[in-house]
């Protein structure tokens, strides 16, 4: 695809199932002055790939017949946590978005209007925005798709197709989204057959503002997963006391479910970011004993979102582009390196240590280093999903937003 500067233009060295390098940069400790970590450490290393997974480590063979790494980083390959891959604009002519109208209601009733064109090439255009995210170091990502009268189960099956023809170089999670709501448009029957299809999560969107039913949405929503063994992942932009009463209410269900502790999500959650700091710390505290985490796209300006309170309380959390470019956003770059760099900027995380601890927003939180310098991946039996940028280190890839050479996915060469 688009690497023309890629390491594996020279492609002697590709044996089937196997790959060998040398020169590859990786971080091996920090470097301190006083109590502080002012620097990273690296050094260059071989590393054999076999089957999709990191076979070998071993000390630097610039000798050997190998592809050579010329000294990039290697980091994990980025996961995009949030993102709608069925519904988009990108690889299309260009649409701004336009004038809304109604709120989110509105918005559904455009989707009803516009969703039957969309549909007619999903398929060519998610591709084309799998190759945007591939081309930013992403090789993974939790899709929601759209369940709901209007594209019924379309939507999914274009994208499951999609995915098919990706799937040597990208891996994904869906998620059955009923993005016009789950009663306010009759989308229980659609997100029944899906719930039966090859999905992982079972999705939702501001139960009281659109279905006007916090506990009745939830309650279907709750039980659906546990019929069939999936996961939660709930759009959740109400920011005052709906949206908090719709939070406690699913930390509830999921602590009288223990089934779902670890595989509960709310997206956005945008009440948080209004809460007071006590009450922030509260809720943070609850949400890591529920094991429900939070999947933010790091909003901005007047709403700057409770990251480190919540990295605190041990939630997990995670980030995606959510839209690239669509009719309700076309902003997106297709990069959640960015959005670590962001989260640093907003939170004045700078220092060399600060800056390497916020890679995980963009790896789902794999790091090369642990908080107290100890090398934590890669490890050999770690998955091949391997990103190759023109940094020195994570902290210069997070301040810098530096360049992606190469991207394996699973020991498949993307580019």
């Amino acid at each position: 695809m688009m690497g023309a500067t890629s390491i594996f233009n020279n492609t002697n060295f590709l044996a089937k199932d196997k790959l060998a390098l040398k020169n590859v940069r990786l971080e091996t400790g920090f470097e301190y002055e006083e109590d502080e970590v002012i620097a990273t450490k690296t050094n260059l290393f071989y590393i054999e790939i076999e089957n999709g997974k990191i076979s070998k480590i071993s000390p630097n063979q610039p000798n050997a017949k190998a592809i050579d790494a010329k000294g990039f980083l290697m980091l994990p390959a980025f996961r995009d946590m949030h993102i709608h891959l069925d519904k988009t604009f990108y690889g299309d002519k260009w649409q701004a978005v336009r004038k809304r109208t109604g709120g989110v209601k509105g918005m559904i009733a455009l989707e009803q209007k516009i969703m039957p064109d969309l549909l007619k090439n999903s398929t060519f255009k998610a591709e084309k925005m799998i190759e945007l995210l591939q081309s930013k170091g992403t090789s993974f990502a939790r899709s929601h798709v759209n369940i709901e009268p209007t594209s019924k189960l379309q939507s999914l099956i274009n994208l499951q197709k999609a995915l098919d023809h990706k799937k040597k170089t990208f891996g994904a999670e869906l998620v059955a989204f009923p993005q016009h709501g789950v009663f306010y448009t009759d989308s229980v029957p659609y997100l029944k057959e899906a719930a039966k299809m090859d999905i992982d999560f079972i999705g939702g969107v501001d139960p009281f503002t659109i279905d006007g039913a916090i506990e009745k949405t939830i309650d279907f929503t709750v039980q659906l997963a546990l019929d069939h063994q999936k996961g939660i992942d709930i759009h959740l932009h109400e920011s005052g006391e709906s949206g908090l009463k719709t939070v406690e209410y699913l930390i509830q269900k999921v602590n009288e479910n223990p089934l779902l502790k670890g595989k509960t999500y709310i997206s956005h959650c945008f009440v948080l970011g209004k809460l007071d700091k006590e009450k922030q710390e509260a809720m943070a505290e609850k949400l890591g004993n529920a094991e429900i985490g939070i999947i933010s796209t790091i909003p901005f300006g007047s709403l700057v979102m409770p990251i480190p309170t919540l990295y605190k309380h041990n939630v997990k959390v995670f980030t995606g582009n959510d839209s690239i470019v669509d009719h309700w956003n076309t902003l997106g770059t297709g990069s959640v390196l960015q959005k670590a760099n962001l989260m640093a900027q907003l939170y004045g995380q700078t220092t060399e240590f600060l800056l390497s601890r916020s890679l995980r927003l963009a790896t789902a939180n794999i790091l090369p280093l642990d908080d107290k310098g100890n090398q934590h991946w890669p490890k050999p039996g770690d998955s091949a999903d391997l990103a190759f940028l023109n940094a020195g280190c994570s902290a210069e890839a997070v301040s810098r937003i530096s360049n992606v050479e190469s991207l394996i996915h699973k020991g498949n060469v993307v580019f």
